[in-house]
């Protein structure tokens, strides 16, 4: 067995994550720390051990929401569901699934009556209406603690020189005087996402040497486009010391792993989670994308809602177990991916995920009804000569829109190589638009969607 061992670091990272950053968890109220440590043995058990505190404490959290919530109480009592009847992980399955729209039409009713300070969340609306929901402090310590013993994977800490390329409007909206002070306690500097320009991506790059983080934060597509933007000044990347480059809240394309990879001369760590799902899964060093276990049950199911078989693709489902204020249960996140039965081979018993395919927005619907992945359109695009940026939106299942910011080889071949490659892919009869445009404004949270569809399709 490996053994996993946090970053030496320096005097001052060691004060930071040992000192400075507990004390201020502490002082929030949140035990991040006792849960961290907790996490840091737990990952090393054997996945039977696991499934066995995975039970227990499902077990916990539908008594309580039986007992304490009221939209669960009606509900089990609607659908004669007995939380003592679950003897088996598989046993909740019988619990119906947790949507969107049921949050939105239940904000108060999910709330525990048991619950105490419980504060105002949202997500930030990439594919629609914004998920306002609510969290407790034992949810925010459960899933500090994850990102925090995902972190200490790559050999890097709390207090390590960091660069954030964020978006969100909570970021960004909390910057008073007590938010910076910490950033600077922490050694993290922000920068923001929403505006990409040339010359933001010049100021981006000079902030990024003259701090020489030991790692990077942010969007897939943010850093990809930050390390491009510097290759093409001609500025060298690879000499900072950066140990690793940590992505999420996009899906992560191969390409922008092989440039943020190359240009920053680092590794590149994947995430998956949400604000609304918490921090499901994270990649370690050996590839495994693995799940937080200790407080996620994760499901995979098929448009019948029955569990997706091995190696097949289903929507992902979560079950929080740390959600007893307000409750996710069974949570349709939106996403689909493919479930992994293997095992890693860094020796954590902890389950994996062996493909994050993204949103259902991010499918395509062919004219004959047949449901792709926006890699379909993607790929045709991507390597073409004199195109600078690209978003494929999908219409309706006769019309898409391609968006093109072109440089200068852009002309008619590459214009229509573009329409014949769609039409191959999605149907002859498919009416394809290209419009040359300045720039592709990113979304409201600072992210950035090569593919946008409007079709309804199986998989949503």
């Amino acid at each position: 067995m490996i053994v996993d061992a946090a970053s030496a670091g320096s005097l001052y990272t060691r004060m930071a994550a040992g000192v400075f950053f507990p004390l201020h968890e502490r002082l929030k109220g949140h035990n991040s720390v006792s849960v961290r440590r907790a996490l840091e043995r737990s990952q090393w058990w054997v996945p039977e051990r696991l499934k066995g505190l995975q039970l227990e404490r499902l077990q916990a959290l539908l008594s309580h929401v039986n007992e304490h919530v009221p939209y669960y109480r009606a509900l089990f009592e609607r659908t004669g569901f007995d939380p003592r009847s679950v003897r088996e992980l598989s046993d909740l399955e019988r619990v119906p699934t947790l949507s969107k729209a049921d949050i939105r039409a239940n904000a108060n009713a999910l709330k525990s009556s048991r619950a105490v300070g419980l504060a105002r969340s949202n997500t930030g609306g990439s594919s629609g209406e914004p998920l306002i929901f609510f969290i407790g402090s034992e949810r925010v310590s459960h899933d500090v603690a994850a990102k925090w013993r995902a972190t200490r994977w790559w050999d890097v800490d709390f207090g390590d020189p960091e660069i954030v390329v964020w978006g969100s409007p909570i970021e960004l909206g909390a910057q008073d005087r007590i938010r910076k002070l910490r950033d600077r306690i922490m050694r993290s500097e922000l920068l923001p996402a929403f505006e990409m320009s040339e010359s933001k991506l010049d100021q981006f790059i000079a902030r990024i040497r003259h701090r020489r983080p030991a790692m990077l934060f942010g969007y897939p597509s943010s850093l990809a486009l930050i390390a491009r933007h510097a290759e093409k000044r001609g500025i060298g990347m690879n000499d900072l010391g950066v140990k690793v480059a940590f992505v999420t809240s996009e899906r992560l394309y191969d390409h922008q792993r092989e440039t943020v990879a190359r240009i920053f001369g680092c590794r590149v760590a994947n995430g998956y989670g949400g604000r609304d799902a918490g921090f499901i899964a994270h990649e370690c060093p050996m590839g495994g994308m693995h799940i937080t276990a200790e407080d996620l049950i994760v499901e995979t199911v098929g448009i019948d809602g029955r569990p997706a078989g091995e190696h097949e693709s289903g929507e992902i489902l979560v079950t929080h177990l740390a959600t007893a204020d307000y409750p996710f249960i069974r949570y349709r996140t939106g996403d689909f991916g493919i479930l992994d039965t293997r095992t890693c081979p860094c020796g954590r018993g902890l389950p994996l995920i062996k493909e994050i395919q993204g949103r259902s927005t991010d499918f395509i619907v062919a004219v004959n009804g047949t449901v792709m992945h926006g890699l379909a359109v993607i790929y045709p695009i991507r390597d073409l000569a004199g195109i600078e940026a690209f978003k494929v939106i999908q219409e309706t299942q006769t019309r898409i829109r391609v968006q093109i910011v072109p440089n200068g080889d852009f002309g008619r071949e590459v214009e229509q190589s573009i329409v014949l490659g769609l039409k191959a892919r999605l149907g002859q009869t498919v009416d394809v638009i290209v419009e040359q445009v300045i720039e592709i404004p990113r979304e409201r949270s600072g992210k950035f969607r090569y593919v946008q569809s409007l079709v309804g399709t199986a998989h949503g």
